[in-house]
């Protein structure tokens, strides 16, 4: 027998009354499909200063890049977008945001964009620095890391070191008392230890030679960060090269072949050791404290300081730690985003590119106390400022972070350790006329983007008037006659 109507409805009317609360929750709680989609508000990115009519932001932007990247952030906040002619690009420039970008972002952040006049360099494609992330640059990360950069191999390596150290202090030894080019000799140094490391041969073998590629590895660092017209302009434009520095860049790059090995080891090693040279010379009583522990950690007459004596010297790490935070190798990170996401509450587009500003992160008052000064003591072990170690501390760092941090770190810090502190056992040193050097002005040394900095400023030329003395007293070391105990 059929239902009849009114049984019917007694059936159907519990389930419309659930579909009648369903609908009004729905509605009043804003999570109807259609209510959605219409209160969905426009990604927000991150704010900006006033720009101008197609100039954007580059009125605001000095020839230095990371100082007035750094006013821009004290001004308008740790992330910012910036409009540079007819590109756009976000600004990070604190700590914690860089933890951000490095950590909670890591893989959307792992490519670098090509910049500058890169079309012309004759390692497109292949460069191991600037591939974007994938199967080619895993590969080669895990080959450099496991092969030409493993802790076994550093080993190997540290005699290497440490006879490259030696032919160095004898030949600022052979000069006593006279000026001395110490930039040249410390580029002749790295690119010998670079050159024996990959091909088993020194490169430097003469000064004429150490000049001339440290002549071609600055002209390339410098035609290579030059802003170029697509940079300026947008993609459409890149082809265009008004002022000629990427045929520049293709013949430095012919000239010396094999370049892009000693870009990445050698002028940014041998440029950080002559900044942790010129900050003790401009602070005595650090350079005294210096000598004094690695004078009582190696203890006997004639005996140089070795790779094995670093982890006994703390000053010594804390010195080389503080130089690389106010002299950062790379004081600008640029990365590029791979999809769409959210870094302090604002929407960064995918393909944008986000430059962390390293320089101004690790002199950041708001993590370091005085952070223009140099205090190697910050880094001691009964210091609160000290940094963890490894690529977690956001605050510190001059390597990068991450999977695309500098693979060449520890080459770098163990170049670096033994060489400066042998450099200060070995010898007393001043500027040419008893005068300090003048850290304030000398900003930043010519890598950075291309922009040469004024005659006086000029690092390189700073160089020039270094002058030696050999150390007076007991534990004067014979670096021209009888053998140094190296081992």
């Amino acid at each position: 027998m059929a239902p009849s109507t009114e049984n019917f409805f007694l059936l159907i009317a519990p389930l419309l009354l659930l579909l009648l609360a369903y609908t009004s929750f729905l509605f009043i709680s804003g999570k109807s499909p259609s209510l959605k989609r219409r209160r969905i508000k426009p990604p927000t990115p991150p704010p900006g200063p006033p720009a101008l009519p197609i100039i954007g932001h580059l009125h605001l932007v000095g020839k230095v890049l990371p100082t007035s990247f750094q006013a821009l952030a004290q001004a308008h906040g740790p992330l910012l977008t910036l409009r540079l002619g007819l590109s756009t690009c976000v600004l990070a420039s604190n700590a914690s945001t860089a933890q951000q970008i490095f950590k909670a972002h890591e893989l959307n952040f792992s490519s670098r964009p090509e910049f500058g006049s890169a079309q012309y360099s004759i390692y497109r494609g292949s460069n191991f620095a600037m591939a974007p992330y994938g199967d080619y640059w895993r590969f080669m990360k895990k080959l450099t890391v496991t092969r030409l950069l493993s802790p076994a191999r550093l080993r190997l390596l540290a005699g290497v070191v440490d006879d490259e150290r030696l032919r160095l202090l004898r030949s600022v030894a052979a000069g006593d008392g006279k000026v001395c080019d110490l930039g040249s000799e410390l580029t002749a140094m790295t690119n010998n230890v670079i050159c024996r490391m990959a091909m088993s041969t020194r490169c430097s073998g003469e000064s004429e030679e150490a000049e001339r590629v440290r002549r071609v590895v600055a002209e390339c660092l410098d035609l290579a960060g030059k802003l170029s017209c697509g940079d300026a302009l947008g993609p459409f434009f890149s082809v265009l090269d008004f002022s000629g520095n990427g045929p520049k860049l293709f013949r430095v790059l012919t000239e010396f072949d094999g370049l892009d090995i000693f870009i990445a080891g050698t002028d940014t090693t041998s440029t950080a050791m002559q900044w942790a040279m010129a900050e003790l010379i401009n602070h005595p009583a650090a350079f005294k404290t210096l000598r004094d522990e690695i004078n009582a950690v190696v203890g006997r007459p004639n005996q140089l300081i070795k790779s094995s004596d670093v982890p006994n010297l703390p000053f010594l790490r804390a010195v080389i730690h503080e130089t690389l935070r106010l002299h950062p190798p790379a004081p600008l990170i640029i990365r590029e985003s791979a999809d769409d996401c959210q870094v302090n509450g604002f929407t960064i587009k995918r393909k944008t590119r986000v430059l962390t500003n390293v320089y101004a992160v690790m002199r950041d008052p708001q993590c370091w106390k005085n952070p223009d000064e140099f205090i190697p003591e910050r880094f001691m072990e009964d210091s609160g400022e000290k940094i963890e170690g490894g690529n977690f501390d956001f605050r510190y760092l001059p390597f990068g972070s991450g999977r695309r941090g500098c693979p060449g770190e520890s080459l770098a810090m163990m170049v670096m350790h033994a060489t400066v502190g042998a450099l200060v056992q070995c010898f007393d040193w001043e500027v040419e006329g008893g005068e300090k050097l003048d850290m304030s002005l000398v900003v930043l040394d010519r890598l950075w983007l291309g922009h040469e900095m004024e005659e006086k400023l000029d690092l390189e030329k700073e160089s020039h008037h270094w002058v030696a003395y050999a150390a007076e007293g007991s534990r004067r070391l014979d670096l021209l006659g009888s053998p140094i105990v190296v081992d």
